[in-house]
């Protein structure tokens, strides 16, 4: 017995040094563009798009393992594997996209931190500028260590969304029949949000930062079960608080008719139909996954596209190690956060097209890394199992079909 709990605590010891990869990157899904897209889907829709989050799990789950397995056989990032077989060309205008669609979402996550604070009344000139010096501090002189234990407590933070979504007293009934019978009129309106959903769910960037955090873990195949927890976990947690933000929105605004543009209006619009604190632990929640997220995604951005041109990359090096990657970082910061201190900015515009745009680059990366995970000459025995494959091409093919829709729609008419 003594040696069966011995053993049990030395798993345990394990899976708590390897957590972090799938719990983080599953966490940061839910960030200032992702509470935006799910407060404005449960306003609008109410409880008609929870069904979208079933789905949406199970191919994060699937492909987040698909990027945890190739980081850990292979030792690269995906970016950096892409360049390798595809070349230089396809990888730069692959990756163009990709950095032009995270500019804008790490724009959404300043838009974020700016919208939480004015709700406690707090100017976007003083809170922008503090935590865009603060993140950068940080990245720039932390350690992988000490950022990873910070974005843990983030993670965990996010849970409040809960709390929230209850203070609303949902109809359980209802939200049951919407889940299994959805009543969605099918139009470009809600297509783009059923993309956007999805986009912000299973965002392209994160397959890039997923895959360069397990290599930076030093993970290998002993760990792998422990890995696939903290991934299962992750996934599980970024839906729970989806599913209590669109529930939060539609048990209270939806109901009563009320229309919103962006997160910080659901924070300020519950007030008097939730109570102040409602409100306020709503609007603390976006504060807190906005910088989280502000944190992550210019990381993810530096990684990948000095990962895709062959750069140096990695929190735990020095500036001199790592020039671009650090250079990188800081512009996509002070770009990001220079835009949100521009007078009338669309930032609404910014939010929600930044996701669907992730929505559309989606399939051609997730294209990439099955064929990659497919080949023997990188994989060896680790290849994709064919319910892998299925998942993993039918959500390419649905998605292709729906960005294809939302694009003709408004040539053949509604």
């Amino acid at each position: 017995m003594f040696k069966n709990r011995k053993s049990f605590f030395q798993r345990l010891a394990v899976f708590l040094a390897i957590l972090g990869p799938g719990i983080i990157t599953g966490s940061v899904d839910n960030d200032a563009g992702g509470i935006t897209t799910y407060s404005v889907a449960g306003a609008v829709y109410g409880y008609n798009l929870l069904w979208t989050l079933i789905p949406s799990f199970i191919v994060l789950v699937v492909i987040q393992e698909m990027n945890a397995r190739m980081g850990i056989v292979t030792g690269k990032g995906l970016a950096d594997l892409i360049r390798e077989t595809a070349g230089v060309k396809v990888t730069f205008f692959i990756f163009i996209g990709l950095l032009i669609a995270d500019v804008g979402n790490t724009t959404t996550e300043f838009a974020g931190v700016a919208g939480s604070m004015e709700v406690f009344g707090v100017s976007k000139y003083i809170s922008v500028p503090i935590i865009g010096i603060l993140i950068w501090f940080l990245v720039v002189k932390g350690t992988y260590q000490i950022a990873e234990r910070i974005f843990l407590l983030f993670s965990v933070s996010l849970l409040m969304y809960v709390v929230s979504a209850l203070m609303g007293k949902p109809h359980w009934g209802e939200i049951g029949h919407a889940i299994v019978h959805p009543q969605l009129e099918v139009n470009s309106k809600s297509l783009a949000m059923v993309i956007g959903i999805i986009g912000t769910t299973i965002a392209p960037w994160m397959q890039f930062y997923m895959q360069s955090s397990v290599i930076e873990k030093g993970l290998d195949m002993k760990q792998y079960k422990y890995s696939l927890i903290d991934i299962v976990v992750g996934c599980i947690a970024t839906v729970v608080v989806a599913f209590f933000i669109i529930v939060a929105c539609a048990s209270t605004l939806h109901v009563n008719g009320v229309e919103i543009n962006e997160a910080k209006d659901a924070a300020m619009a519950l007030k008097p139909l939730a109570g102040e604190l409602a409100s306020q632990v709503f609007a603390f929640g976006l504060f807190i996954a906005s910088i989280f997220s502000a944190t992550i995604l210019p990381l993810a951005t530096a990684f990948y596209v000095c990962e895709a041109f062959g750069f140096e990359a990695g929190i735990d090096k020095k500036w001199d190690e790592a020039r671009e990657f650090y250079i990188l970082y800081t512009g996509i910061l002070i770009l990001s956060a220079g835009i949100i201190l521009l007078p009338n900015a669309p930032l609404i515009l910014i939010s929600l097209w930044s996701q669907v745009l992730n929505g559309m680059l989606l399939p051609v990366v997730l294209v990439c890394m099955i064929l990659l995970v497919n080949n023997k000459k990188i994989m060896g025995k680790y290849v994709n199992k064919p319910i892998n494959n299925f998942i993993g091409w039918t959500t390419i093919i649905i998605l292709i079909g729906l960005s294809a829709t939302l694009l003709l729609i408004p040539i053949f008419g509604k």
